[in-house]
């Protein structure tokens, strides 16, 4: 086939998307939101920074204080809409000299929205990340009008839960065209993610960085909770260096002795990390099925989980994970002293997470049913 991605070629779950089609044998061509490494053998690479990604660090998506992310995500959803004419021209012309068989927008704002602006002959696939409908699509009305306009334009719809399948025919998508739920990265590789040959200590692990949609100042607070009941405990927190709020208040609460907070790092290296812990904590207050969740389940991580309709369709509370309020620090840390109190409860969760990660997130099973997918909207009946 030939595919054309309009998506941030910077991101993990992206490039391995992207990756699996490159190796297959299709002729892909990527538009990247923000400048990225093309270190694939792709057609063509091109950069069209809507809404403002050119002014934004080539580092980690995830980079900055929690307030500064904040800060940019409001000016994003307010006057990113209001770039999308000046590369609406210039994706068209792409789209005219590869001649994909179809277009793939990796998320809504803001590659599905100018992929929507630019629609042309190829049919559009539009995936759906976690928070595109809960968080973006009601942050004003201009994000709202890009959301359901962008539905409207999808030929096919990629989510990573139920939920979202639901959510979209309420933004406009029609129910009768094509849609499938597969992990966001297309599952989880099982010869990367597995579980420690050598069961670990008391480690909890929160592996969602610094995103406006994550507690993670409740997550912190949960902390010195948790270490009245397990001194020993020890707190990890991936891609948080250099973040200078979440500093001040891990020195504040008298914890920085038992908190890390690593540098971003290669995806297929945060599996060393999943099996260093224990327990592993997501405070989502909006999410889908994170990546992050099911590659810890995976890795034998006991999940303590923001209590979300998209993740009840995988953790039923009290069984296989437990599911909390996540803005609330007392619930948090009352789960994760459970966790890490009930030997039995990990270990049962673990044998049913490993089960379920298998039959329903298996890299390998997940990616045939995308290129039938992919198939299927590309030629419809």
């Amino acid at each position: 086939m030939q595919l054309l991605f309009v998506a941030d070629g910077r991101s993990p779950i992206a490039r391995g998307w992207i990756r699996f089609f490159v190796e297959r044998g299709d002729e892909v061509t990527l538009v990247s939101s923000f400048r990225c490494d093309a270190d694939l053998p792709l057609r063509r690479v091109l950069v069209l920074p809507v809404a403002f990604a050119s002014a934004r660090k080539s580092g980690s998506k995830t980079s900055g204080s929690g307030r500064a992310i904040a800060a940019r995500a409001a000016i994003r959803h307010w006057l990113g809409p209001l770039t999308l004419h000046f590369f609406v021209g210039k994706l068209r012309r792409v789209i005219r000299e590869v001649t994909p068989d179809l277009v793939h927008a990796m998320r809504i704002p803001f590659e599905g929205m100018l992929a929507a602006a630019a629609r042309q002959a190829p049919p559009l696939i539009v995936s759906i990340w976690g928070n595109d409908f809960t968080l973006h699509a009601p942050a004003g009305p201009i994000m709202a009008m890009w959301t359901r306009r962008t539905m409207r334009a999808a030929a096919g719809l990629h989510t990573d839960c139920q939920r979202d399948v639901r959510l979209a025919d309420a933004w406009g998508f029609d129910p009768s065209k094509p849609a499938t739920v597969i992990p966001g990265n297309g599952g989880v590789r099982l010869d990367v993610f597995f579980p420690p040959r050598v069961p670990p200590g008391p480690v909890v692990l929160n592996p969602r960085g610094s995103r406006t949609y994550v507690n993670s100042d409740a997550f912190f607070r949960a902390i010195p909770l948790v270490l009245k009941q397990h001194p020993s405990a020890r707190f990890i927190c991936a891609s948080m260096s250099g973040d200078r709020q979440a500093g001040a208040l891990i020195r504040d609460l008298g914890v920085s002795s038992a908190v890390e907070l690593l540098e971003p790092m290669p995806h297929e290296r945060m599996a060393e990390v999943y099996r260093r812990a224990q327990v592993l904590v997501s405070p989502a207050l909006h999410d889908g099925m994170p990546n992050s969740l099911l590659e810890g389940m995976a890795c034998g991580c006991f999940p303590v989980a923001g209590d979300l309709e998209s993740i009840r369709e995988w953790i039923t509370h009290g069984r296989n994970g437990l599911l909390v309020d996540p803005s609330s620090p007392d619930a948090l840390a009352e789960a994760i002293v459970l966790a890490l109190d009930r030997e039995d409860l990990r270990r049962e969760a673990a044998g049913l997470n490993q089960h379920v990660v298998a039959e329903r997130a298996d890299f390998v099973k997940c990616m045939p049913r995308a290129v039938e997918f992919y198939r299927t909207v590309a030629a419809p009946s």
